[in-house]
């Protein structure tokens, strides 16, 4: 439970963060702003120019502490890690089965699957919550759409079968995602999705709240023995968490998209809290993106039923249970990795 909630997160431009006894001590301007107790933290991730000193780097790798550092519109730049641990039959298994092309289908058509799933419940949910308004037609034939597409998926055997798929899908979802978005439409409207930077406040918005996911996802699969860079899905790729991307898949719909939704259309975010630079990126402000931050971590307090296992779930354990029967399934404790699937 500390990894899920006790995660320490680190705005304040200039601020640097230092080991002191057994706390960690955040400071702005050389004056101590707080005190953390180690035990009390899962993770600590900085935003932007916060830096630490090398002694509280080590004290976080002893204590098991993820130390992750983002750039201020939330892309990864890079993670400090301690010794590798870890059960090393679970992961050579997990290799044999990333080089395995029958295995890998297996798992990206669950997780494929997983993440259709949920984001056709976001448009069904969008359809009850405002019926009637502009585009829910069309937002109820893309639900359509994208049952056909679960149903494909089912018979398809072959990886690039279900990346096209996976693609043509995602792209009628995010074709109807601006008609989901119903108040401050001058300041929030969406086109298509945009990366590195993203072009627009949406963009923005669901680009910080996807980081901020993986980083939990990376940490589950860590917790469980998992190596978060070899994947089934995602390609192999230097410096990306490829197996932690495919996880992410399936509860992003929930954690981020349905998130910046509610931000958005309950006006717990404005326009004003985001800046387009230079090179035509928007970036949020820091008061936007502690707003987010707080919201993100008050959903993960919220509770779910998981089909799977039939227990209440907090939301924020979502990626700690599919990391937990991901490595179940490697071991061959189980047939096959169920999704988690959103009702």
């Amino acid at each position: 439970m500390r990894k899920l909630l006790n995660t320490l997160y680190v705005t304040t431009q200039g601020a640097y963060l230092n080991k002191e006894g057994e706390t960690v001590c955040v400071n702005v301007d050389r004056e101590v702003r707080l005190r953390v107790p180690i035990h009390t933290v899962g993770a600590i991730v900085c935003f932007g120019n916060v830096s630490c000193s090398p002694f509280l780097m080590g004290f976080c790798g002893e204590r098991n502490v993820g130390l992750c550092f983002l750039s201020e519109n939330g892309h990864f730049l890079a993670r400090v890690e301690g010794p590798v641990s870890g059960n090393v039959l679970l992961r050579r298994e997990q290799y044999r089965r990333a080089d395995d092309e029958k295995s890998c289908v297996v798992m990206a058509r669950a997780c494929v699957i997983g993440k259709l799933s949920n984001a056709r419940t976001v448009l069904l949910r969008a359809i009850r919550d405002h019926q009637g308004k502009p585009g829910m037609e069309t937002v109820g034939k893309v639900a359509e759409y994208l049952k056909h597409h679960i149903e494909a998926l089912e018979r398809q055997d072959n990886l690039e079968s279900i990346r096209g798929l996976e693609g043509d899908a995602a792209n009628a979802y995010f074709g109807v995602f601006d008609s989901l978005i119903i108040a401050q439409k001058d300041s929030f409207f969406f086109h298509e999705r945009s990366r590195r930077p993203p072009k627009d406040n949406v963009n923005a918005l669901l680009s910080f709240l996807y980081t901020l996911l993986v980083h939990d996802v990376v940490s589950a699969l860590e917790s469980v023995g998992l190596d978060p860079a070899v994947g089934f899905l995602h390609k192999d790729r230097p410096g990306r968490p490829s197996l932690a991307l495919d996880i992410m898949e399936e509860l992003r719909p929930l954690l981020a998209d349905r998130l910046a939704l509610s931000l958005i259309n309950l006006q717990q975010i404005t326009g004003k809290g985001f800046k387009t630079t230079e090179s035509g990126g928007v970036m949020m402000s820091d008061e936007t993106r502690k707003k987010v931050i707080v919201a993100y971590q008050e959903r993960k307090k919220e509770e779910i039923m998981h089909p799977y296992i039939e227990e209440k779930v907090e939301i924020g354990l979502l990626p700690f249970v599919q990391a937990l029967l991901l490595a179940r399934h490697i071991r061959g404790d189980m047939d096959g990795y169920p999704p988690f699937f959103w009702k």
